[in-house]
């Protein structure tokens, strides 16, 4: 189909086609996500060391209170309307750290909050953090059998 020939008017619609196409923007959206991402991990190596150093906190209590707060700020920034700000201008730099994570699963319940506290917010914060809680158990539960069995 490469080969044959095409017609004027389908050479025409190619180019009006290559005309309007907008421009790939890929090398911006990289480096957005990039310096957002890394803005991300930087606040919370920030609450991770603060939550080491200065709190005094063991390994295991440092890495909770770190995910704490990072789901918590993410949560908060999407509750006020700041992280879809974010997340229009960097892109994937805003959805791959833990934020995101909180960011999507405070956005459907924010969305359906009209249809009341139960069938709007309570179930659709699961919408998205149901599965993965699913598969996280269900695939720590194989790994943990596994370690066992092969010990």
């Amino acid at each position: 189909m490469a080969n044959e020939k095409k017609t004027p008017e389908q050479v025409k619609y190619q180019k009006l086609v290559k005309e309007r196409m907008p421009k790939s923007q890929t090398f911006s959206q990289c480096v957005r996500a990039f310096i957002s991402g890394g803005i991300i991990c930087c606040i919370g190596q920030l609450m991770r060391n603060w939550a080491q150093q200065g709190m005094g906190l063991d390994e295991k209590g440092t890495a909770a209170f770190t995910a704490i707060v990072m789901v918590f700020l993410g949560a908060t920034l999407t509750g006020i309307g700041v992280y879809d700000k974010i997340g229009e201008w960097s892109g994937a730099g805003s959805i791959v750290p833990i934020t995101g994570f909180a960011n999507s699963i405070v956005s459907p319940a924010m969305e359906f909050k009209r249809e009341g506290f139960i069938t709007g917010t309570a179930a659709k914060l699961f919408t998205i953090a149901g599965p993965v809680l699913v598969y996280g158990v269900g695939s720590s539960v194989i790994v943990g059998l596994l370690s066992l069995l092969f010990k």
